[in-house]
């Protein structure tokens, strides 16, 4: 790594109450169950024992994310920054609500285009989320950190994914505590995605793929 790159490590929050739940998350602000507080810890531990040599960390102020943040930071010494920027997509009454209702109240149109709301009752346009997936970039790329740990969720850091490498129809898998490395170029519009869903510190190593 040199001065003319920033390392990006972009992970998923542990598992949530919503994941058991079975539950739209999106906006629902759920919290990690113990399992999820076991899988930010052993990855904590997993990079005390090999350090990522993170420089500086960003996280959702939502409390999965931040909690799992907070667990993670404060094992490795990393100074923490909580960013609105960094929560995940605003799927508007969707949130919180179990899958099958949210399909009989909130069918899903056979076209949405990509400045409508996420829902007919509200929530964050496609068009939305890209302008807060670049800006929430721009913040982290003017922090002037070369190695950088965004703690975020499935569907933003795939927004964020989809931005870097322009696979606008792409999909990108993060199960719990699931993290992918990219390595951009600061003198060039390179970005060179390195790993996904990477989870060394989970036995076995692939996790769930999670949705929020």
């Amino acid at each position: 790594m040199t001065a003319h790159e920033l390392h990006l490590t972009l992970l998923r929050h542990g598992r949530s109450r919503a994941d058991d739940e079975d539950v739209h998350e999106g906006r629902y602000d759920s919290p990690l169950t113990d399992m999820g507080r076991a899988q930010a810890k052993a990855l904590a531990g997993h990079w005390q024992a090999h350090p990522p040599g993170f420089e500086l960390a960003f996280c959702s102020t939502l409390a999965r994310a931040h909690e799992t943040a907070e667990i993670v930071t404060a094992a490795l010494d990393v100074p923490l920054r909580p960013d609105d920027l960094w929560r995940e997509w605003d799927n508007g009454p969707l949130a919180g609500l179990p899958r099958e209702e949210a399909l009989r109240r909130f069918p899903i149109p056979a076209f949405r285009h990509d400045l409508d709301p996420f829902t007919a009752e509200g929530g964050e346009s496609q068009a939305a989320i890209r302008a807060r997936a670049l800006l929430a970039l721009e913040s982290v790329w003017q922090a002037g950190a070369a190695n950088v740990l965004v703690v975020s969720h499935g569907g933003f850091l795939n927004s964020v994914l989809r931005e870097l490498t322009g696979a606008h129809r792409g999909w990108f898998a993060f199960g719990d505590t699931g993290f992918a490395t990219v390595q951009l170029s600061r003198a060039s519009h390179t970005a060179l995605l390195t790993g996904v869903n990477l989870t060394p510190h989970l036995t076995p190593p692939a996790a769930a793929v999670g949705k929020g």
